[in-house]
Formats: structure tokens, C-alpha cells, sequence
């Protein structure tokens, strides 16, 4: 992984440090996706990134992907434009290899086995946490890459109402619009947005969708979202949430070229203190993923799934250092298709211990888990994890952990295609880090190997069989710091994703993962403005195992620009693809051009708000 671009960017990771500020501290967020237990940032012993309301508003990003570009470890896939389908790859593993919750219920497409992160409103969200590694030892299936967690805004705080419209290239049109509020005791949140456009042709055809269709393909999404809870004086607190986004998309395709696609996110939970040291929270969730698919107006078919979820936890706390988390979970899968499974509805129940524990200046992480699965028994999974303090300015880690992920429907009762015989895949990842402070600013570096096994690929008669593994080797180095005045984020990602599967793909890599990826963003305040900038930049991928169809490695460079013209109103314009890059990320599926966008924005200053589920 010797690159000029590689060493380019660790020299600016190294150089960045120089023009640090050293006389001030930073407000470490909290993270509960990590552990299913609130701690700081700097305190897990897990790889994990942050991206706060605060952020997402000064980035203006139009949609999650455009959260998600340049995320340390992550890579994203996207066929054709807003609205169509995404694929996330975490440190270089499957894109179904990713946990997916929204306030702590699991979602995604159980026929699929797969999150529509294009369907999911940016306006409704408060935070996204990020946390690399496998987690199946406190998650169950599916977190051998990590999990990712957003939550939808929560309220607190005085009555507030908020509101942004705004539109722009594509002839794109947006807006949002809430009110929160609360108390010492209660909170509440509600939230209504939309989005369209006419967008831009997604495909090249026929080579990527089968058909030549030289059209715009637009998009549209509205959603909705609500939030309550309230705290006892006894310190028993119950919380509930609700999410909808139903939408419009159309692509090119041969079988279908139109959808409408809805996500239904309900769920809720109570948390009480039997006695001081433990603390008992009883969850529950409905997470729906549904479409109706049509060929030129036409129906064709549909795809409805649903996902409930329970779970009992308990917190003990054994003196101020040491937390014990014995945990229930169940959980349900369930098709209603027009299509004919032999299986429409599995179960999975687990079991789950987790220790945590200082000892000076030592951490360390232990996580077991047992799940019973309806359809392939049961699957034990852990986790141990290390850190060492050596002064409040740097700190070692270092974990091992073992996660699997359990065959979806469609690999395992597609009509024609299914193969009922399938065994989860698996995984063993051990990781390396190393992090740093220094007044305004930090700096990390983390180092890890996956090995996965019983990859799901095909025989010679394209069915689905347990034959494929692959060796994941990575680097992700991360430097955040001010100087001058200005916001410096830089981060640096290597992967080596290599095919160890025999045969002929051996030693390939892996499709639509890049060698290297380098985002630098670059902010700037100025009295009532601010200047932003995000350079993104991404090496060489193949679009398939065999890896005879190549996609250009490409750098994209954004910039940003807001106006304050009161504390609570702003101005805000955003220019993308500045320089008007033709680049791919999945073969024959296009991605915007230059685009410019214009959002006025109300929010008034932000109230810290009550802490996101343990869940």
C-alpha cells in the first residue's frame, strides 16, 4: 500500500499537529452504539466516528451518502443519483455485513439483507454514530464490518421551532420544518420534511441495468418523525419514536424502472434502577421496509419486510470502575412478498454478557453472546478489548473479536435461486490503535485484520453456496486540530480487501473497494460567515470479482459558504463536484455533476438534549 497518494496525506496528517493549539480542550461526545452503554468518545476502546447535527447542517449535505462519503474505513457505492440504490462497504467487508439501528431498532431489508440509506431523511436526524469492528457479540447477525446508529432529533429544552427551504441544480427542492421542547422531566420532538427532484440519467446502459433508457430519473421523499419521553422523579424514564419516509424513484431498468419505497421505524423504552447500582431498560421496535415496483407505471411486484425487535438489559455497576451488562434479545424476520418463499417469517433469540472494567490505567472489554437462530441453530460470537493510558495524551488499544452473519432470504428461499443449506458466514478480526491529544486537537491510527470465512458465492449454476472467504488489512489514520483560525479534518484510509477464495479470482480484490481514500475538510469563520471545503479523493476499484471491469480512481472538491444575517437565521449555498468530475462508483451508473444549492435556515441556538437510548 506504498501510494503517492498515501504518503501525501500522512504527511499532512503529520504536519497538521505543528500548527495545533495547545491551550484549549474539547467536548468529547457521547457514544452508546459501541458498548449498548453510554461512554465518551475517548473512552471507548472501539474505532468509532461521530457526526453531530451541528455538522450536518454546516455540511448542507443533501443525503446520508453524502454524510457518509469519506467516513474512515467506510466506502460508498451508489447506482445512478439521489434516491437510488447504496450500498455501504465497511472496512472493505460485504454491504450486508453492516448493523444498521435507528434509535436502537434493527433495520434494513430482510429479503435483501441490506439498509436503503438512500430512503433515510437527513432532516430527521440528530446523530449518526459510526463504530468499526465487529460487534456481533453484543449485536447478534450481521456487525462483522461494525454497526452504524442514527438517531432522529430528540427535543429538550425551551420550545423551539426550526425550518429550512432551499433548492438548487437538477431542479432540486427541499424543505423541513419542527418544533421541540421540554423539561427537567419530559422532552419531545416533531418533525416534517421533503425533498425532490428531476435528477440526471443514472445509467450508461445496457451493460449495468440491461436496458437503454435516456431519461432523467428523478426522486422525491417525504417523511415525518416523532419523539417523546419522560423522567420520574424515582429516576425511571420511558421514551417513544417514530419515523416514516415514503418516496418516489425512478431508474433505468429492464424489469422494473419505477418504485415507491417506504421505511416505518417505531419503537420504545422504559428504564428503571431496581436498586442504585442497576439499571434495567425493557426496548421494543417495528422497523418496516417496503416497495412496490412498476415497469413504466405498471406494477410488477412487492417487497414488504418487517423486523421486530425486544430487548432486556441490565447495567450492574460494582464500584465506580467496573460495569457488568447481561442482556436479552428476540427478534423476528417476516416477508410479504408477491413473490413465493418457501420460508416467510425466522426467529432469533441471544444471550449476551459484557464486562468493563478500569484498573488504573488499564481498560479492558470482555463480550459474550449466544444466538439461537430458527433457521441455521446456534452461533456463539465474543469480543476482548484492551487499552492503556500511558498519559492524557496518548493512549494504546487493541481488540479481537468474532462475528457471523446469517444467509437472507433471498440467498436462502429465493424461488429458483435459494439454497436452504446455507451456513453464516463468520469472521475473526484483531485490530491496533494508537491515539493522541493535544489542546485543540486529536489524532489516531488504527491497524486491523478480518479474515472471513463461508463467504456466500456461487457454483456453476449461479446458485448461492458457502465457498468464498477474504482477508481484509487495513489503516486508518485520523487528525483533527485548529490552526490559524481554521477547522483541519483530515483522515486516510488503506485497505487491502483481497479475494482468498480459490479458483480464479484468487488474490483479486474485492469489488467497489478502493486501495486508498483521503478526505481533508477545511472551515473557517469569519464574524457572521463561514467557508468550508471538502476535498475527496479515492484510488482505482474493480466493479467485478474478476476484476476485468476497472473504475477510475477520482477527486472530487466541494465548497461551502453561510451567512448569518441574525444569530437564528442563516444563509447557506454549496457548490459540488466544483471541477464537474465524470466518475463512477458502480459500473455504468452516473453521479452529479457540478450542482449548486441554496438553503435559508432557521435554527435557533441548540439546547443540550438528554442522552440517546442504551439500545
Amino acid at each position: 500500500m506504498n501510494h503517492r497518494l498515501s504518503l501525501a496525506a500522512l504527511l499532512l496528517l503529520v504536519s497538521a499537529s505543528v500548527f495545533a493549539d495547545d491551550n484549549a480542550t474539547q467536548q468529547e461526545p457521547i457514544i452508546v452504539t459501541a458498548t449498548r452503554t453510554a461512554q465518551t468518545a475517548d473512552e471507548t476502546l472501539a474505532s468509532v466516528t461521530v457526526i453531530t447535527r451541528d455538522q450536518i447542517d454546516h455540511s448542507q449535505a443533501q443525503s446520508v451518502q453524502d454524510l457518509l462519503v469519506g467516513v474512515p474505513g467506510l466506502e460508498i457505492s451508489n447506482s445512478g443519483g439521489p434516491g437510488k440504490a447504496t450500498s455501504v462497504f465497511l472496512r472493505g467487508t460485504n454491504s450486508d455485513h453492516v448493523l444498521v439501528l435507528i434509535d436502537g431498532v434493527k433495520v434494513g431489508s430482510a429479503t435483501l439483507g441490506t439498509t436503503a440509506f438512500e430512503n433515510i431523511p437527513v432532516a430527521q436526524i440528530d446523530r449518526i454514530e459510526i463504530v468499526r469492528g465487529p460487534r456481533s457479540s453484543l449485536y447478534g447477525s450481521e456487525a462483522i464490518g461494525g454497526v452504524i446508529q442514527i438517531f432522529t432529533r430528540h427535543g429538550g429544552g425551551p420550545l423551539t421551532p426550526y425550518f429550512s427551504l432551499g433548492g438548487g441544480t437538477y431542479k432540486t427542492y427541499q424543505g423541513a420544518a419542527g418544533v421541540s421542547g421540554g423539561d427537567d422531566h419530559g422532552w419531545f420532538s416533531a418533525n416534517l420534511s421533503g425533498i425532490n427532484t428531476s435528477g440526471f440519467n443514472a445509467c450508461n446502459g445496457p451493460g449495468g441495468c440491461f436496458t437503454v433508457e435516456p431519461d432523467k430519473d428523478g426522486y422525491r421523499n417525504v417523511s415525518g418523525a416523532l419523539r417523546a419521553g419522560y423522567r420520574f422523579d424515582n429516576g425511571a424514564d420511558v421514551d417513544a419514536h417514530w419515523l416514516r419516509a415514503k418516496g418516489f424513484n425512478k431508474y433505468d431498468g429492464s424489469f422494473s424502472n419505477e418504485a415507491q419505497p417506504v421505511q416505518d421505524v417505531l419503537g420504545g423504552r422504559v428504564g428503571f434502577s431496581p436498586t442504585a447500582p442497576w439499571r434495567v431498560s425493557l426496548a421494543a421496535g417495528r422497523s418496516r421496509d417496503n416497495s412496490d415496483d412498476f415497469l413504466n407505471g405498471a406494477f410488477v411486484d412487492r417487497f414488504n419486510t418487517r423486523r421486530d425487535s425486544v430487548s432486556l438489559q441490565n447495567d450492574i455497576n460494582f464500584a465506580s470502575a467496573h460495569l457488568v451488562t447481561l442482556g436479552l434479545d428476540y427478534q423476528n424476520d417476516h416477508i410479504d412478498s408477491t413473490t413465493t418463499y418457501t420460508v416467510t417469517s425466522r426467529d432469533d433469540k441471544g444471550i449476551f454478557v459484557q464486562y468493563q472494567g478500569t484498573f488504573g490505567m488499564q481498560d479492558l472489554q470482555a463480550s459474550l453472546r449466544r444466538d439461537a437462530n430458527a433457521q441455521f441453530g446456534g452461533y456463539t460470537t465474543g469480543g476482548l478489548a484492551w487499552g492503556h493510558t500511558f498519559s492524557n495524551q496518548l493512549r494504546l488499544t487493541s481488540s479481537y473479536g468474532t462475528a457471523f452473519k446469517a444467509p437472507t432470504f433471498n440467498e436462502l428461499y429465493y424461488p429458483g435461486f435459494g439454497n436452504p443449506a446455507l451456513k453464516p458466514e463468520d469472521s475473526q478480526s484483531a485490530e491496533l490503535g494508537l491515539s493522541g491529544k493535544y489542546g485543540l486537537g486529536h489524532w489516531s491510527v488504527n491497524v486491523y485484520q478480518t479474515d472471513i470465512n463461508r463467504l456466500i458465492g456461487f457454483d456453476a449454476n449461479f446458485n448461492p453456496v458457502n465457498i468464498d472467504s477474504a482477508r481484509l488489512r487495513g489503516l486508518e489514520a485520523v487528525v483533527a486540530t485548529r490552526f490559524l483560525g481554521c477547522e483541519l479534518n483530515t483522515n486516510l484510509t488503506l485497505l487491502d480487501p483481497e479475494n482468498r477464495s480459490d479458483g480464479a479470482n484468487h488474490s483479486n480484490i474485492l469489488p467497489r473497494r478502493a486501495k486508498q481514500q483521503l478526505r481533508i475538510d477545511l472551515d473557517r469563520s469569519l464574524g457572521r460567515y463561514r467557508f468550508g471545503t471538502t476535498l475527496f479523493a479515492a484510488g482505482k476499484r474493480y466493479d467485478d470479482l474478476a476484476n476485468t471491469q476497472p473504475l477510475a480512481g477520482y477527486a472530487t472538491v466541494d465548497l461551502r459558504a453561510e451567512y448569518a444575517f441574525t444569530p437564528d437565521w442563516s444563509l447557506q449555498t454549496r457548490v459540488g463536484n466544483l471541477f464537474d468530475r465524470n466518475y463512477e462508483t458502480a459500473a455504468f451508473f452516473n453521479q452529479a455533476g457540478r450542482a449548486l444549492y441554496v438553503t435559508l435556515r432557521y435554527q435557533p441556538t441548540r439546547t443540550p438534549t438528554h442522552g440517546g437510548n442504551n439500545q
